[in-house]
């Protein structure tokens, strides 16, 4: 296992914009917080039938790795390193992340350009098979760290995870958290952003907070965000206490796949038996 002293950033890439983008946005904040980035590429059938297409050699594969470590290393002055396996993407992104003890996993998601076609369900696959937070990164680029982060609140049912990483972010980037309620007729709702108020409170974060109206929530968190100039969305994918696995709904892809291509960090809940909001 990696060592823990450092954070590790993991990053798949199948050498598509789009996985570049991600690449960047994970090398900036590892800038920032001091973090390591590691590069992981996949041979799936899909690489094979690249190489294949482009007559290479596999042995390309670690050159092309290695270029772009160096070039991270060079252009952010971060620590960053690569790995190359055969396997699934579905599976083993999550295992060579929990391998790595990484924290977070920056995943480009695209349509079909790419080698591998990490899009729609391909990419929801990977998000609820990973332990750690994922970053889920669109073609739009962000060249600066995260400054607001939209954390929207649904339901009562154990949001402080979420909370927790939210101000691990913003403490981070000194970026703000716009906390969107569902509705101030929601009484449990809101004593849960009651709680997460006071948590930022104790722990210097600046944050606002807004209600929602009647309607279409979806439609309103990503309006809302594209009002605050945010760089971030931050989710927590619906617990099912009756599933082992994590689940995914409408609204989180509506969230994850957002048009404004806003990034959104997903946040998987670490316990079968969902708990509810308590202080801590």
């Amino acid at each position: 296992m990696e060592n823990k002293s450092k954070r590790i950033f993991l990053v798949p890439t199948d050498f598509s914009e789009v996985c570049n983008n991600a690449m960047k946005q994970a090398a900036i904040a590892a800038s920032e917080m001091g973090a390591k980035v590691y590069l992981l590429h996949i041979i799936n059938t899909d690489t094979r039938n690249y190489l294949r297409k482009e007559n290479l050699a596999t042995s390309s594969l670690d050159d092309k790795m290695n270029a772009m470590v160096e070039d991270l290393k060079k252009e952010y002055g971060i620590e960053a390193a690569y790995k190359i396996k055969e396997g699934s993407i579905f599976t083993d992104i999550a295992e060579i992340a929990e391998e790595l003890n990484a924290a977070l996993i920056f995943l480009g998601t695209h349509g079909k350009t790419g080698m591998q076609h990490l899009t729609g369900s391909f990419a929801i696959k990977v998000i609820t098979s990973a332990y750690m937070p994922t970053i889920v990164v669109q073609e739009r680029p962000f060249n600066h760290a995260p400054k607001h982060i939209v954390l929207p609140v649904t339901s009562e049912a154990g949001p402080m995870e979420k909370t927790r990483h939210a101000a691990m972010i913003a403490n981070a980037f000194n970026a703000t958290i716009h906390i969107y309620q569902i509705g101030a007729s929601e009484e449990q709702v809101s004593k849960a952003v009651s709680i997460m108020s006071e948590f930022f409170d104790k722990n210097n974060v600046a944050y606002d907070i807004k209600v929602a109206t009647a309607g279409n929530f979806s439609k309103q968190v990503i309006d809302f965000a594209v009002a605050k100039n945010a760089d971030m969305i931050l989710i927590m994918t619906n617990p099912d206490k009756n599933l082992t696995k994590f689940i995914l709904g409408s609204y989180d892809e509506d969230m994850i796949f957002n048009v404004p291509q806003i990034p959104v960090m997903c946040v998987n809940p670490r316990k079968k038996e969902w708990e509810k909001l308590r202080l801590l």
